[in-house]
């Protein structure tokens, strides 16, 4: 039945409008090239993961998504607008949550929430109201007067993600959202969105966790150094395996323990 649903699914989203384009996207910092010609289409209403190893070129894509890294060469497009031609417009329908949060940590929640929505030219009736509504989701109503300096790891992700939600943007880039974020927090993290994307909205994130990506995405790419090794809806990447084997595999196999003799006699 599960898997007749996710056929069902797959088939609707693929009758959607392309809502992110990615075409022969590169980026290098000197002699490294962390991102070699990547090609990647999201349609709108997807969930959609993207796993690599750490130094895959993960979080330099979605930095270029964002418009927060310039590409050395190709194109992005979302909702059929350059992000680095018309950055301005592009960046009203995009929510972010980056890897490496810097934020305003000497302003309170409210304050930052307040921030965030200002910035996203919301007026103050309706930063007020989705403030107390996005606190209420996330469970941060006792935290909102308090510094977010304050703040554990997980109730900083929180925050974060509730700014980025608050202009009610149309596509979500979210770079190890759950990173932090106790098992419980998570789960309604993952409610919130799935609520976010059956009304048309749009959820793109990096994650560790091949699992979680298994459970709730319907799309997925695995990048491995730089290149895009495979893509499609997550039954098609993991072909009748889980998608963590399937990673392991295109990422290059399990690494035998070899030489560590002293380790693995340690008890003696």
């Amino acid at each position: 039945m599960a898997e007749a649903e996710a056929a069902e699914r797959a088939a609707f989203r693929a009758q959607q409008p392309v809502v992110l384009s990615i075409s022969r996207l590169v980026k290098k910092f000197g002699s490294t090239t962390a991102v070699d010609g990547i090609d990647l289409e999201v349609r709108q209403g997807a969930f959609y993961g993207i796993v690599g190893p750490n130094g895959a070129g993960k979080t330099t894509t979605l930095s270029m998504v964002t418009g927060l890294l310039r590409p050395d060469s190709g194109t992005i497009t979302i909702n059929d607008l350059d992000v680095w031609a018309n950055p301005a417009q592009a960046k009203k329908i995009i929510g972010v949550l980056p890897d490496r949060l810097r934020l305003f940590d000497r302003l309170t929640g409210r304050q930052m929430l307040y921030y965030a929505g200002t910035l996203r030219g919301l007026d103050n009736k309706s930063v007020r109201e989705r403030s107390d509504d996005l606190a209420a989701a996330f469970g941060l109503e006792d935290a909102l007067g308090r510094l977010v300096a304050d703040y554990s790891a997980g109730m900083t992700k929180k925050i974060a993600l509730a700014a980025a939600m608050i202009h009610s943007p149309r596509i979500l880039v979210l770079d190890e959202p759950f990173e932090s974020v106790d098992p419980v927090s998570a789960a309604n993290v993952i409610e919130i969105l799935q609520k976010y994307v059956e009304t048309g909205g749009t959820v793109v994130l990096s994650s560790h966790s091949m699992d979680m990506i298994q459970r709730v995405c319907d799309g997925v790419a695995i990048i491995v150094q730089g290149q895009v090794l495979a893509q499609g809806t997550v039954d098609e990447v993991r072909r009748g395996g889980t998608l963590e084997d399937r990673f392991v595999e295109l990422a290059g196999g399990r690494k035998a323990a070899e030489g560590m003799e002293w380790l693995l006699n340690s008890s003696n």
